[in-house]
């Protein structure tokens, strides 16, 4: 899977257990009647999404991805095209995290509503990751793509050769 689908990815789910998450706390804080919750939760969540459209505005790569694309190994063939193993072996925790979150939701409705942030501060913080990685694949000529690793471990990136987007020249204007 090439690591720019998998960032796109990441943020669509993580929006998307965010989107869950808040809809199991607002459940659970209207069943059980409680407006300082759901209030303390708009609060956090506004605070996270502050914090990550702040954290991300940048066009550049997180400390943690550029490291991931500094340490890519160079090879000529792809990696196994297995996209539904990569993302499950790479985002279980979130996996876990909505089950777990909302599951106790329905118990304990400020678990999910803080669950939210988490993952509403990731998504936007990764919102322009794929953008950086693009770039940075178009300017090398190469591209970067996830390689099996376990999934306790961090992720291994590989590097193979791609093509290089290259720019039209203008036309030549003749001298009259």
């Amino acid at each position: 899977m090439r690591f720019r689908d998998f960032l796109r990815t990441s943020v669509l789910l993580f929006g998307g257990a965010a989107t869950a998450l808040a809809a199991v706390s607002v459940a659970g804080a209207g069943r059980t009647d409680d407006s300082t919750l759901v209030f303390v939760a708009l609060g956090w969540w506004t605070l996270a999404a502050a914090s990550g459209l702040w954290m991300g505005r940048g066009p550049t790569t997180t400390p943690g991805i550029a490291r991931l694309l500094a340490g890519a190994r160079r090879a000529t063939a792809l990696p196994e095209l297995e996209p539904g193993t990569i993302l499950f072996s790479r985002l279980w925790p979130l996996a876990v995290l909505a089950i777990a979150a909302g599951a106790l939701g329905f118990f304990f409705p400020p678990v999910p509503a803080v669950a939210v942030g988490y993952a509403l501060l990731v998504a936007l913080l990764w919102r322009k990751q794929s953008s950086a990685v693009e770039a940075i694949e178009q300017r090398d000529g190469v591209e970067f793509w996830i390689d099996r690793s376990p999934a306790f471990g961090p992720p291994e990136l590989v590097r193979v050769p791609g093509l290089r987007k290259i720019e039209p020249e203008e036309p030549a204007v003749p001298l009259p």
